[in-house]
């Protein structure tokens, strides 16, 4: 059973920084592209980063790039989001997502994505 887990969400002001983690079990790790959606209250959820081994991409929203850095720990099977210089309209829920997805042109769309986490809240204060 596949299952990823995300944690490290919380309350900060804006230019803090914070990392969220996504644990997954289940899976080989380094054969899914593994991403990163939020969604904030009363708006659809987006694409905030992705990065796949086995297409050699690493893709960021244009509201995040420069600020945010996605990496993965392979010896943890976890998918890590480094978010620094925050601003409040980064307040959303926080999704980890993977993928088996092969097509570098798909890594931006959820419908690629079959497994999903729970999510974690991200709040930014001004």
């Amino acid at each position: 059973q596949v299952q990823l887990t995300e944690s490290g969400g919380g309350l900060v002001q804006a230019g803090a920084s914070l990392t969220l983690s996504c644990a997954t079990s289940g899976l080989t790790f380094t054969r899914y592209a593994m991403a990163w959606f939020r969604q904030a209250p009363g708006k659809e959820r987006e694409f905030v980063a992705v990065f796949s081994r086995r297409t050699g991409s690493t893709l960021y929203s244009d509201s995040v790039k420069g600020r945010f850095i996605i990496s993965g720990d392979n010896a943890k099977n976890t998918a890590i989001l480094q978010m620094n210089d925050l601003k409040p309209e980064d307040t959303a829920v926080y999704y980890c997502a993977a993928s088996a997805t092969v097509i570098s042109s798909q890594l931006r769309s959820q419908s690629a994505y079959y497994y999903w986490g729970q999510g974690t809240q991200v709040t930014v204060s001004s």
